[in-house]
Parts: C-alpha cells; structure tokens; sequence
C-alpha cells in the first residue's frame, strides 16, 4: 500500500504514526474522529467516531457509545451503517432526523479487516472465522478506549446487522476476557442483534412456510425449499459447512425463481423494487458476482437501502476527500467481495451457544426483528430464540407482549417483551433495515436499550424494567411488589424536573388513573380506565395456608395506597391544565388500547 504522512489543514490531527499512516484525525471541535488501527501487523481496520452534541457527561446517567457492527461478511458499518441508516448525515450529505445521535455516541467500522476502507497488505492476512474477527475488534477498542478516559465512562452497546450478530456475540465474550484480564479497560453495556444471522439452519427452515403464508410460493415452492433447507441442516450437523453454504446459494436461486424475484429484505415487494437491490451494481461487482458465490444482503449493501446513491461513489469522492488518510492505491470497497469468500466455512454456523454464554454472564442482550425480513425472518428469529439454554428462557416466553406506539400515533408500531436480561422487539412493517423502515420506534427502542439519558416524546409501551431510581419517576418508587403482582403494561418516558407538559402527563395518567383498586382479590380484574394487562396471580394467592392469605392482603394494602397516591398526582396535573380536551389528547399519546 502506498504510504503518506498527511497534514491535514484545519484540522487537529492526533499525532500516532504506523508505517508513514497517519492513525487518528479529529475535526476542529472535536465532534468527529477517524483513522486506522493495525490490529495485526499489515492488517489496518477503520474506524469513525461521533461525539454525540447532545452528550451530558453525568456520572449518574453515564451517556452511552453505540458501536455498529454492519453484515456481509462485507458490509461497510462506515458506508452502509453511517450514511445509510443512523448516521448525522444521510447518502446525500442531508442532515438525517433520525440520527442516532440522539441517543448515544457512535463508533462506526469497517469490519473485518478488508471491508470499506479497511485493508490488508498481504490477502492471506483477511480473516476466516467470527472468533478471528473479534479479536481483531478486540483490539480495536482496546487502542480506542484506554488511553481516553472520558469513553472509559460510558457504557458501550453493540448494535448489530445481520451477519454483523455474528461478530457482535463473539466480539461480547472476547471484549468481557479482555475487560476480566486487565487488557480493556472499557464498560460493556450490552448487545442488540436486530435481524441477525445467528442460526442459519433456523432461518431456512422458515423462508418456505413464511413464504406459503404471504403467497409468495405455492405447494410446489413449498416443497422444494423445505427440501433443500433439510440438505442444508445434514450438512450443517456433519460440519460440512462451505457445502451447506453452496446449498444455501442454491435455495436463495430456487426461492427467487419460484417466487418471481421475492425481494429478501421485504416480502411485500420484488427484488427490483426495493431500492435496496434495484440500484445500479458497478460493472466490477457484476463481474465478480457472476464468477463467485456472493451474498445478496452484500450485493443489496453495495446499491443500499433508502436510495440509489451510489455508496462507492460516495465513499471514493467526496467522503475520501474529506478524511484525507486513506493510502492513494487502496479503493473503497476494493477487498470486500474476498472478505466474504474467506468466511466460506464460518458463513453457516450458529452462534447460539454465545448467545446462551452472555446471558449466563448476565449481559443485557436485546434482538429485534423486522416483520418483513425474509433473510433473517422474525420466524426464524424465535425458533433460535427457543433453543437457548438460559434459565430465564421459559419464563420469557410464557410472558405476554406489550404494544409499542411512536409519537401519540394510534397504530401499534411493534411489541416487546423482556425478563431479566432478554430482550425482544417485534417491529411491524419493517424489513431487513429496521432504522430505515422504522426510524421512530427504532429510535426508541435503542433509547430504552441504552438507557439514553436522552429520551423522545414518544409513548413506548413495554414491560415496566424494575432498576428505576429516579424520585421524579413514579415507575422507579413503585413498590416493587405493585409491578410483580400488576405487570403494568406501559413503559412512560423519562422525565426530569424541566419537563412540565405532555411528557409528565403521559407518565402519571399511564400509572395512575386507575379508578378503584379496593381489596378485591389479586387475581380479579383491575377497574381502570386504560386497559392494563390482566395481573399474575400473586404468588401468596397459590400458597393455601393463612400466612400466606395475609401476605396477599398486605400486597393489596400496599398497592392501594401507593396508587392513591399517583392517582392524586394526575388530577393536580389535569387541575392545572387549561383546556379540558387536553386530557383526551393525552390518553391517546399514551398509546394504551
């Protein structure tokens, strides 16, 4: 590769050198940095970070740092993640409204080593194997993280896109051995896999009856793609895994063909009807497509979602201008397609057991679910979810969903449900690229996520987290007992002292406008005026002796005061409010039906 030491005008450039590269590049506010990181020897990754400007440095709501960890093996997280779905600034340089910055800090890159602009002097150094690739993030971070003590103090989320779960799981368990060991110092917050690539096995399985159900494929397409997703789980259980990867280029054909070119991303349209697969490929990446195997979620990458901008244009001109470091010889997107190639025995495997591993050691772990995403489906996405071994699993699944609603909008945008640690978000009408095709629930699910001490004004519903230590939230002094015997079915925003309008009446009216509690028995409905979910049976009410009989009794007590109390909160509210009709505008943003 051809080396510059580069001065970069009007810029602060952060003086680390390997090799005559310059390293690590910050605008002149700070708000923005990039550079490489040789995480081996002749082997450099990318990375891009943004200062969120709505960053509070609070020691008590630490502000988070969302790492994206974009698909492929070959997607460009700097490409496709930035400019295309969460990014400040959309593929035409516009400024995007549903940045993730709203939220957190983010830190793109292009991984593996070989991706966008990231790149190897010798091709022999690309990796092969999700482990591999997670040591070489492994290292990135620690470069990143432990000389700057100020990112030592936020919590980290991977957020993670299709194969990118791939990376994201291994890269949670390699980041907790480094953090164990003394070798990171950095906060691991948790993982989010959205329409990840966990169980391959899982997934094909369900691309026919998914199919059938939307009228996608007929009997005869039915069969077929059962019977080559049953070659692909021998091959896969006799670990012949490049052979079940040319099976599985082998369905995703049969698939296209019997169902008229079903777009993979999105059901409801055709491959050239997406913009995702309908923008123009470069005549190079035609070539390699038709003498290689080659991920269509790669190829779609390329074209990209939300637009026609051509990502490689974009990136080799104006993008490339701006970051001034990237060697003279080296293209964007020029080692991509053997990124993919190399991960030919690794593409097929599950990764369901790391999975299990990072509940077991108590990471928060979120997945969420397009549901219009064929590739990854939402069917295959909870077959996987019940092969876990986690001992909350049962309890999980046997809980209900709760809606989720964007904005004061009546129409359910999605559901949740979560225990302990697992979380999972249902998002309707969304395909493959759920912040492009959801970007106001997303925005909110990844505020809850992390915890962002920035929060919207959109009415979440979900389940009620119970670590809440906020005086100023009534969910957070809601006596614990009230929300285990209650499963109250609203999640309100977070509200400080500065916010007196419709965001503190949606919290209070959620938890506070019940009617009557009195002392009917536990399991009997609530009187509301929203419609709460039926309450659990409390666990005294199963207990058949008298001891337990006065436990239940105290929890009702304890409950009648506490919702006393709320509801009196909600009628001062209301008293000050002017206009009467503002109640009704409330009830409706609170988004309970």
């Amino acid at each position: 590769m051809g080396k510059t030491k580069i001065c970069v005008a009007l810029l602060v450039t952060v003086c680390l050198f390997s090799g005559g590269i310059a390293q690590s590049v910050s605008n002149e506010d700070g708000s923005e940095s990039w550079g490489y990181a040789e995480v081996r020897p002749k082997a450099h990754m990318f990375w891009w970070y943004y200062k969120s400007p709505y960053r509070k440095d609070d020691p008590s709501k630490p502000w988070p740092i969302i790492l994206w960890l974009q698909g492929g093996p070959g997607g460009s997280g700097v490409a496709i993640g930035n400019f295309k779905e969460i990014g400040p600034l959309d593929a035409n340089l516009k400024p995007r409204n549903s940045t993730w910055l709203t939220k957190g800090d983010l830190l793109f890159v292009d991984n593996p080593v070989g991706t966008g602009f990231s790149y190897v002097e010798d091709t022999n150094l690309l990796v092969k194997t999700d482990e591999e690739a997670a040591a070489d993030l492994t290292t990135l971070l620690i470069k990143i993280f432990n000389g700057n003590e100020t990112l030592q103090k936020s919590p980290l989320y991977m957020v993670a896109e299709s194969y990118g779960g791939k990376y994201a799981v291994t890269l949670g368990l390699s980041a907790l051995k480094a953090i164990e060991d003394g070798k990171l110092k950095m906060k691991l917050g948790g993982l989010a896999l959205g329409d990840t690539w966990i169980s391959p096995e899982d997934f094909v399985f369900s691309w026919g009856p998914l199919l059938k159900s939307v009228s996608r494929l007929d009997k005869n397409g039915l069969q077929k793609s059962n019977s080559l997703a049953q070659k692909i789980r021998q091959q896969i259980g006799s670990n012949q895994f490049e052979e079940a990867s040319d099976t599985w280029n082998k369905l995703e054909n049969q698939i296209s063909a019997d169902s008229n070119s079903v777009d993979f991303y999105n059901f409801m349209l055709d491959s050239d009807m997406d913009p995702v697969s309908a923008a123009t490929l470069s005549s190079e990446l035609h070539q390699n497509i038709a003498l290689k195997k080659y991920s269509r979620y790669l190829n779609s990458l390329r074209a990209s979602p939300g637009g026609t901008v051509d990502i490689d244009g974009l990136m080799n001109g104006a993008i490339r201008d701006k970051l001034k470091i990237i060697p003279d010889n080296f293209t964007f997107g020029s080692q991509s397609n053997s990124v993919f190639n190399s991960f030919g025995g690794d593409f097929m495997k599950p990764r369901i057991k790391e999975v299990d591993d990072l509940l077991a050691r108590g990471v928060n772990v979120t997945i969420y679910s397009g549901q219009l995403d064929v590739i990854c489906s939402t069917m295959g996405t909870e077959a996987w979810v019940e092969k876990l071994k986690w001992d909350g699993l049962q309890t999980f699944l046997n809980m209900r969903r709760t809606p989720l609603y964007c904005n004061g909008e009546g129409m359910i945008k999605g559901f949740s449900k979560s225990y302990k640690n697992l979380h999972f978000y249902w998002i309707l009408g969304a395909g493959h690229f759920v912040p492009v095709d959801q970007p106001c629930i997303t925005l909110d699910m990844v505020g809850s996520i992390t915890q962002s001490p920035i929060t919207s004004k959109a009415s979440v519903a979900a389940n009620v987290k119970l670590t809440g230590k906020s005086n100023d939230n009534p969910v957070a002094v809601l006596p614990l007992i009230c929300k285990q015997t209650l499963r109250i079915a609203i999640k309100p925003p977070h509200f400080s002292a500065a916010d007196n309008t419709v965001a503190r009446l949606q919290t209070v009216m959620a938890f506070a406008s019940i009617m009557e509690y009195k002392t009917a028995p536990v399991e009997d409905r609530i009187s509301t005026e929203l419609a709460f979910q039926r309450p659990n049976k409390s666990r005294a009410l199963k207990a058949k002796d008298n001891i337990a009989k006065q436990v239940a009794f105290i929890e009702r007590t304890i409950c009648i005061a506490w919702f006393g109390l709320l509801r009196a909160r909600i009628m001062d509210a209301l008293a000050k409010r002017r206009k009467e009709k503002l109640r009704g505008r409330v009830i409706r943003d609170v988004g309970i039906v």
